[in-house]
């Protein structure tokens, strides 16, 4: 019985208490800003993704075919601006294999 009411009055880890929870304080401040670099960079990436997809020609062309008797048309397709193609997103005049 001594030894519980000498825990219950016993004060001396009272200071290592405000100490741990000024150092938990800062660290979950410090973790906040660390995750919202982390939400920023993940955003940025994923624009340069986004602007890799949109400067993809989208565009194709075939003939149409025609012989002994029967007839195919042909088809095509131009991409037109998207809602998210704007000045962010620059793209070059698409070559062949020969350059």
């Amino acid at each position: 019985m001594h030894l519980i009411l000498s825990f219950w009055n016993d004060e001396a880890g009272f200071i290592v208490s405000a100490e741990l929870v000024l150092i938990s304080t800062i660290a979950v401040l410090a973790m906040v800003v660390g995750l919202s670099e982390v939400a920023n960079a993940i955003n940025r990436e994923l624009d340069d993704v986004a602007s890799a997809f949109g400067s993809i020609n989208q565009s194709f062309r075939y003939q149409g075919l025609t012989g002994h008797g029967g007839v195919s048309n042909g088809s095509n397709f131009h991409d037109q601006l998207d809602f998210c193609d704007g000045p962010s997103i620059t793209s070059t005049a698409p070559t062949g294999e020969a350059g």
